[in-house]
Protein backbone atom coordinates (compact mmCIF):
# COMPACT_ATOMS: atom_id res chain seq x y z
CA UNK A 1 0.00 0.00 0.00
CA UNK A 2 1.46 3.35 -1.10
CA UNK A 3 1.88 6.28 1.25
CA UNK A 4 0.34 9.26 -0.56
CA UNK A 5 -0.28 11.38 2.52
CA UNK A 6 1.18 14.67 3.72
CA UNK A 7 2.39 14.90 7.33
CA UNK A 8 2.59 18.05 9.45
CA UNK A 9 4.34 18.12 12.82
CA UNK A 10 3.18 20.29 15.67
CA UNK A 11 3.45 20.93 19.39
CA UNK A 12 0.61 21.75 21.78
CA UNK A 13 0.56 23.21 25.30
CA UNK A 14 3.19 25.96 25.30
CA UNK A 15 3.60 28.90 27.69
CA UNK A 16 5.07 32.33 26.96
CA UNK A 17 5.92 35.42 29.02
CA UNK A 18 2.20 36.15 29.11
CA UNK A 19 1.88 33.42 31.76
CA UNK A 20 4.64 31.33 33.35
CA UNK A 21 6.90 30.77 30.34
CA UNK A 22 10.03 32.76 29.57
CA UNK A 23 9.95 33.22 25.79
CA UNK A 24 8.12 35.46 23.35
CA UNK A 25 6.38 34.32 20.19
CA UNK A 26 9.35 35.21 17.98
CA UNK A 27 11.77 33.12 20.05
CA UNK A 28 9.34 30.23 20.40
CA UNK A 29 8.45 30.07 16.71
CA UNK A 30 12.15 30.09 15.78
CA UNK A 31 12.75 27.23 18.21
CA UNK A 32 9.82 25.33 16.68
CA UNK A 33 11.16 25.83 13.16
CA UNK A 34 14.62 24.67 14.24
CA UNK A 35 13.05 21.57 15.83
CA UNK A 36 11.34 20.68 12.54
CA UNK A 37 7.78 21.69 13.45
CA UNK A 38 5.21 23.07 11.03
CA UNK A 39 2.75 24.42 13.60
CA UNK A 40 2.43 25.14 17.32
CA UNK A 41 -0.43 25.98 19.66
CA UNK A 42 0.37 28.37 22.51
CA UNK A 43 -1.84 27.95 25.57
CA UNK A 44 -0.95 30.50 28.21
CA UNK A 45 -2.67 30.27 31.58
CA UNK A 46 -5.84 32.38 31.55
CA UNK A 47 -4.55 34.58 28.73
CA UNK A 48 -5.20 35.15 25.02
CA UNK A 49 -2.69 37.98 24.58
CA UNK A 50 -0.13 36.20 22.40
CA UNK A 51 0.12 36.98 18.69
CA UNK A 52 -0.81 34.34 16.11
CA UNK A 53 -0.12 33.93 12.41
CA UNK A 54 2.59 32.52 10.16
CA UNK A 55 5.66 33.55 12.17
CA UNK A 56 9.19 32.52 11.12
CA UNK A 57 7.68 29.93 8.79
CA UNK A 58 5.60 28.29 11.53
CA UNK A 59 1.81 28.38 11.89
CA UNK A 60 1.33 29.83 15.40
CA UNK A 61 -2.16 29.36 16.85
CA UNK A 62 -3.27 30.70 20.19
CA UNK A 63 -5.45 28.79 22.60
CA UNK A 64 -5.67 29.01 26.34
CA UNK A 65 -5.11 26.81 29.37
CA UNK A 66 -8.05 27.62 31.62
CA UNK A 67 -6.33 27.25 34.95
CA UNK A 68 -8.07 27.13 38.32
CA UNK A 69 -5.56 27.31 41.14
CA UNK A 70 -5.42 23.68 42.27
CA UNK A 71 -7.11 21.39 39.70
CA UNK A 72 -9.09 20.91 36.48
CA UNK A 73 -6.90 22.68 33.92
CA UNK A 74 -8.44 22.75 30.45
CA UNK A 75 -6.64 23.35 27.15
CA UNK A 76 -9.22 25.37 25.19
CA UNK A 77 -8.87 25.76 21.42
CA UNK A 78 -10.83 27.72 18.84
CA UNK A 79 -12.17 30.28 21.31
CA UNK A 80 -12.52 34.00 20.63
CA UNK A 81 -12.89 35.56 24.07
CA UNK A 82 -11.21 35.12 27.43
CA UNK A 83 -12.84 32.53 29.68
CA UNK A 84 -12.15 32.79 33.38
CA UNK A 85 -11.60 29.68 35.52
CA UNK A 86 -14.38 28.48 37.80
CA UNK A 87 -14.74 25.97 40.63
CA UNK A 88 -17.10 24.02 38.36
CA UNK A 89 -15.27 22.80 35.20
CA UNK A 90 -18.58 22.15 33.46
CA UNK A 91 -19.17 25.91 33.31
CA UNK A 92 -16.04 26.67 31.31
CA UNK A 93 -16.40 23.52 29.19
CA UNK A 94 -19.86 24.79 28.21
CA UNK A 95 -18.55 28.30 27.55
CA UNK A 96 -15.79 26.95 25.28
CA UNK A 97 -18.44 25.08 23.30
CA UNK A 98 -20.69 28.15 23.20
CA UNK A 99 -17.86 30.06 21.54
CA UNK A 100 -17.55 27.30 18.93
CA UNK A 101 -14.37 25.88 20.44
CA UNK A 102 -13.37 22.60 22.04
CA UNK A 103 -10.92 21.50 24.68
CA UNK A 104 -8.83 18.84 26.37
CA UNK A 105 -8.50 17.96 30.04
CA UNK A 106 -4.85 18.78 30.81
CA UNK A 107 -2.57 16.36 32.68
CA UNK A 108 -5.61 14.74 34.36
CA UNK A 109 -3.75 12.18 36.50
CA UNK A 110 -0.56 13.75 37.81
CA UNK A 111 0.95 11.57 40.53
CA UNK A 112 -0.18 12.15 44.12
CA UNK A 113 3.04 10.86 45.64
CA UNK A 114 6.03 12.66 44.17
CA UNK A 115 9.59 12.79 45.45
CA UNK A 116 9.63 16.54 44.90
CA UNK A 117 7.78 19.63 46.05
CA UNK A 118 5.67 20.19 42.90
CA UNK A 119 1.99 19.79 43.73
CA UNK A 120 -0.03 17.64 41.29
CA UNK A 121 -2.81 19.32 39.29
CA UNK A 122 -5.43 16.73 38.36
CA UNK A 123 -8.91 16.43 36.84
CA UNK A 124 -10.88 16.16 40.05
CA UNK A 125 -14.23 14.75 38.88
CA UNK A 126 -14.16 12.33 35.98
CA UNK A 127 -17.93 12.28 35.73
CA UNK A 128 -17.48 15.70 34.12
CA UNK A 129 -16.67 14.80 30.53
CA UNK A 130 -14.42 17.10 28.44
CA UNK A 131 -14.32 17.19 24.65
CA UNK A 132 -10.96 15.42 24.67
CA UNK A 133 -8.01 14.41 26.82
CA UNK A 134 -4.35 15.32 26.93
CA UNK A 135 -3.35 11.69 27.44
CA UNK A 136 0.39 12.41 27.68
CA UNK A 137 2.01 15.54 29.07
CA UNK A 138 5.80 15.47 28.79
CA UNK A 139 6.57 17.92 31.58
CA UNK A 140 4.06 16.29 33.96
CA UNK A 141 5.53 12.88 33.16
CA UNK A 142 8.97 14.19 34.06
CA UNK A 143 7.71 15.95 37.21
CA UNK A 144 5.95 12.77 38.39
CA UNK A 145 9.28 10.93 38.29
CA UNK A 146 11.67 13.73 39.26
CA UNK A 147 13.48 12.80 42.48
CA UNK A 148 14.92 15.70 44.48
CA UNK A 149 15.75 13.71 47.62
CA UNK A 150 19.50 14.14 47.03
CA UNK A 151 21.76 16.09 44.68
CA UNK A 152 22.82 13.05 42.65
CA UNK A 153 19.22 12.16 41.83
CA UNK A 154 18.51 15.78 40.96
CA UNK A 155 21.45 15.85 38.53
CA UNK A 156 20.38 12.52 37.01
CA UNK A 157 16.79 13.78 36.57
CA UNK A 158 18.00 16.77 34.55
CA UNK A 159 20.84 15.28 32.51
CA UNK A 160 19.12 11.97 31.79
CA UNK A 161 15.58 13.35 31.85
CA UNK A 162 14.40 11.20 28.95
CA UNK A 163 15.24 8.06 30.94
CA UNK A 164 12.60 8.82 33.57
CA UNK A 165 9.75 9.41 31.11
CA UNK A 166 7.16 6.63 31.54
CA UNK A 167 4.35 7.50 29.10
CA UNK A 168 0.63 8.10 29.67
CA UNK A 169 -0.87 7.18 33.03
CA UNK A 170 -2.87 3.96 33.02
CA UNK A 171 -5.72 5.82 34.75
CA UNK A 172 -5.79 8.41 31.95
CA UNK A 173 -5.91 5.80 29.21
CA UNK A 174 -8.69 3.93 31.01
CA UNK A 175 -10.75 7.10 31.39
CA UNK A 176 -10.22 7.95 27.73
CA UNK A 177 -11.11 4.42 26.60
CA UNK A 178 -14.25 4.45 28.76
CA UNK A 179 -15.38 7.77 27.29
CA UNK A 180 -14.88 6.43 23.78
CA UNK A 181 -16.84 3.31 24.63
CA UNK A 182 -19.80 5.39 25.84
CA UNK A 183 -19.73 7.94 23.00
CA UNK A 184 -20.90 7.53 19.42
CA UNK A 185 -18.26 10.04 18.36
CA UNK A 186 -14.47 9.97 18.62
CA UNK A 187 -13.26 11.46 21.91
CA UNK A 188 -9.91 12.80 20.71
CA UNK A 189 -6.54 12.94 22.45
CA UNK A 190 -3.46 15.12 22.22
CA UNK A 191 0.08 14.96 23.55
CA UNK A 192 1.30 18.10 25.26
CA UNK A 193 4.85 19.33 25.80
CA UNK A 194 3.83 21.83 28.52
CA UNK A 195 6.86 23.92 27.55
CA UNK A 196 7.95 26.81 29.79
CA UNK A 197 11.74 27.09 29.28
CA UNK A 198 12.06 27.91 32.97
CA UNK A 199 15.12 29.97 33.90
CA UNK A 200 16.99 29.36 37.16
CA UNK A 201 19.40 32.12 38.20
CA UNK A 202 20.53 30.92 41.62
CA UNK A 203 23.64 29.26 40.19
CA UNK A 204 26.86 30.96 38.98
CA UNK A 205 25.50 30.94 35.43
CA UNK A 206 21.76 31.15 34.66
CA UNK A 207 20.28 27.81 33.57
CA UNK A 208 17.29 27.27 31.27
CA UNK A 209 15.44 24.12 32.26
CA UNK A 210 14.14 22.31 29.18
CA UNK A 211 14.51 25.01 26.48
CA UNK A 212 11.69 25.31 23.97
CA UNK A 213 13.69 23.68 21.18
CA UNK A 214 14.50 20.57 23.22
CA UNK A 215 10.86 20.33 24.38
CA UNK A 216 9.70 20.53 20.75
CA UNK A 217 11.79 17.46 19.94
CA UNK A 218 9.75 15.32 22.35
CA UNK A 219 5.97 14.88 22.17
CA UNK A 220 4.79 15.81 18.69
CA UNK A 221 1.31 15.68 17.19
CA UNK A 222 1.36 14.56 13.57
CA UNK A 223 -1.55 15.61 11.37
CA UNK A 224 -2.09 13.51 8.26
CA UNK A 225 -3.69 15.08 5.19
CA UNK A 226 -4.59 13.82 1.73
CA UNK A 227 -3.68 17.21 0.23
CA UNK A 228 -0.99 19.78 0.99
CA UNK A 229 -1.61 22.30 3.73
CA UNK A 230 -2.96 25.60 2.33
CA UNK A 231 -0.68 28.66 2.49
CA UNK A 232 -3.13 31.12 4.07
CA UNK A 233 -2.88 31.33 7.89
CA UNK A 234 -6.62 31.23 8.57
CA UNK A 235 -7.01 28.18 6.32
CA UNK A 236 -4.05 26.46 8.00
CA UNK A 237 -5.51 27.24 11.42
CA UNK A 238 -8.87 25.78 10.43
CA UNK A 239 -7.29 22.60 9.04
CA UNK A 240 -5.17 22.08 12.17
CA UNK A 241 -7.96 22.76 14.66
CA UNK A 242 -10.48 20.65 12.73
CA UNK A 243 -7.97 17.80 12.60
CA UNK A 244 -7.47 17.92 16.38
CA UNK A 245 -11.22 18.19 16.97
CA UNK A 246 -11.86 14.88 15.18
CA UNK A 247 -8.72 13.09 16.39
CA UNK A 248 -6.79 13.23 13.12
CA UNK A 249 -3.44 13.36 14.91
CA UNK A 250 -0.84 10.83 15.92
CA UNK A 251 1.11 11.37 19.15
CA UNK A 252 4.82 10.56 18.80
CA UNK A 253 7.73 10.98 21.20
CA UNK A 254 10.35 11.98 18.65
CA UNK A 255 13.15 11.64 21.19
CA UNK A 256 12.54 7.88 21.26
CA UNK A 257 12.59 7.65 17.48
CA UNK A 258 12.02 10.45 14.96
CA UNK A 259 9.99 8.50 12.44
CA UNK A 260 6.44 8.82 11.16
CA UNK A 261 4.86 5.39 10.69
CA UNK A 262 2.48 4.57 7.87
CA UNK A 263 -0.88 3.73 9.41
CA UNK A 264 -3.99 3.21 7.32
CA UNK A 265 -7.28 1.33 7.52
CA UNK A 266 -8.92 -0.18 4.47
CA UNK A 267 -11.69 -2.76 4.23
CA UNK A 268 -11.54 -3.47 7.99
CA UNK A 269 -7.80 -4.11 7.88
CA UNK A 270 -5.23 -2.03 9.78
CA UNK A 271 -1.97 -1.54 7.85
CA UNK A 272 1.12 -0.44 9.78
CA UNK A 273 4.58 -0.02 8.26
CA UNK A 274 7.71 0.88 10.24
CA UNK A 275 11.37 1.07 9.22
CA UNK A 276 12.36 -1.23 12.12
CA UNK A 277 10.58 -3.79 14.26
CA UNK A 278 8.74 -2.50 17.29
CA UNK A 279 6.16 -3.72 19.79
CA UNK A 280 2.75 -2.93 18.27
CA UNK A 281 -0.42 -3.13 20.34
CA UNK A 282 -3.96 -2.68 19.07
CA UNK A 283 -6.51 -1.72 21.73
CA UNK A 284 -10.32 -1.94 21.61
CA UNK A 285 -12.04 -0.10 24.48
CA UNK A 286 -9.11 -0.79 26.78
CA UNK A 287 -8.74 -4.45 25.79
CA UNK A 288 -5.60 -5.46 23.89
CA UNK A 289 -6.56 -7.48 20.79
CA UNK A 290 -3.06 -7.62 19.27
CA UNK A 291 0.38 -7.48 20.89
CA UNK A 292 3.48 -8.52 18.98
CA UNK A 293 6.79 -7.41 17.49
CA UNK A 294 6.50 -6.37 13.87
CA UNK A 295 7.44 -3.72 11.33
CA UNK A 296 4.96 -4.61 8.58
CA UNK A 297 1.54 -5.45 9.97
CA UNK A 298 -1.78 -6.25 8.33
CA UNK A 299 -4.34 -6.80 11.08
CA UNK A 300 -7.87 -7.90 10.21
CA UNK A 301 -10.40 -6.22 12.51
CA UNK A 302 -12.48 -8.94 14.21
CA UNK A 303 -15.54 -6.81 15.07
CA UNK A 304 -16.88 -3.27 14.90
CA UNK A 305 -15.85 -0.66 17.44
CA UNK A 306 -13.15 1.90 18.12
CA UNK A 307 -9.55 0.75 17.89
CA UNK A 308 -6.38 2.59 18.80
CA UNK A 309 -2.69 1.78 18.41
CA UNK A 310 0.22 1.90 20.83
CA UNK A 311 3.79 1.32 19.65
CA UNK A 312 6.82 0.81 21.90
CA UNK A 313 10.44 1.06 20.78
CA UNK A 314 12.84 -0.98 22.95
CA UNK A 315 10.23 -0.96 25.73
CA UNK A 316 9.94 2.83 25.63
CA UNK A 317 6.55 4.47 24.93
CA UNK A 318 6.75 5.89 21.44
CA UNK A 319 3.48 6.28 19.51
CA UNK A 320 -0.19 6.59 20.50
CA UNK A 321 -2.93 6.90 17.91
CA UNK A 322 -6.38 8.36 18.26
CA UNK A 323 -9.32 5.94 18.02
CA UNK A 324 -10.19 4.56 14.61
CA UNK A 325 -13.89 3.88 14.09
CA UNK A 326 -14.61 0.52 12.44
CA UNK A 327 -18.24 -0.05 11.46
Amino acid sequence: MKDNFFYYKGAIHIHTKFSDGTGNVDEISKAAKSAGLDWIIITDHNSLEVEEGIINGVCVIKGKEISPQTSDHYVALGIKNLILPDNDPQKYIDEVRRQGGFGFAAHPDEADFRKNSAKPIKWSDKSIVPDGVEIWNWFSDWADNYDETNIFKVIYSYIFRHNIIKGPHIETLKWWDDMNKKSNEIVPAIGGVDAHALKISKYILPVTVFPYKSSFRTLTNIITLKEKMPECFEEQKNVILNSLRIGNNLIINRHVRDEIPFINVKEKTVFIKLSHKANIRIIRYGECVYDDISKDLEFKIPESGKYRIEIYWKNMPWIYSNPIMII
